[in-house]
């Protein structure tokens, strides 16, 4: 009877560790591109792709987007937006305030018809910051 309790009491402790971590999402980028405004505000060309290898970590418990590139980007996020979703994309995005205080929205983004690809882009008014992603 009592190897039954160790079991049960083993089995929830094992559940509820899987359920805390699934909300921690972890991954890896391979490259990353900007695009800026230019000063008659309008959009200009994305830079050449640079190859670039950093950690990215999603935790909806802390309500946090990290990139740990050399300058960490700490993101706060301050609203979950609904997921979208259609023919070519799912979409997750989330209104976040930077390290400086500046409000942007991230989103992650799974392009369906090309492989399913994910990026990470970070919005701001007069720049765009995109990573190309892979789950970890």
């Amino acid at each position: 009877m009592n190897s039954i309790r160790t079991y049960i009491l083993l089995l929830f402790l094992v559940l509820g560790l899987q359920q805390a971590k699934s909300q921690s999402y972890h991954f890896k980028t391979s490259g990353f591109s900007v695009l800026q405004k230019n000063e008659r505000g309008k959009w200009g060309e994305w830079s050449n792709l640079d190859l670039v290898n950093l950690s990215v970590v999603l935790d909806t418990n802390k309500h946090r987007i990290v990139v740990y590139s050399q300058e960490i980007q700490l993101y706060s996020i301050l609203d979950y937006i609904e997921r979208e979703e259609n023919d070519t994309d799912i979409v997750y995005s989330f209104m976040c305030k930077d390290n400086d205080g500046k409000e942007c929205k991230l989103s992650i983004i799974t392009r369906k018809k090309q492989d399913y690809r994910k990026q990470l882009y970070i919005n701001y008014d007069d720049h765009i910051i995109v990573y190309n992603i892979i789950t970890v």
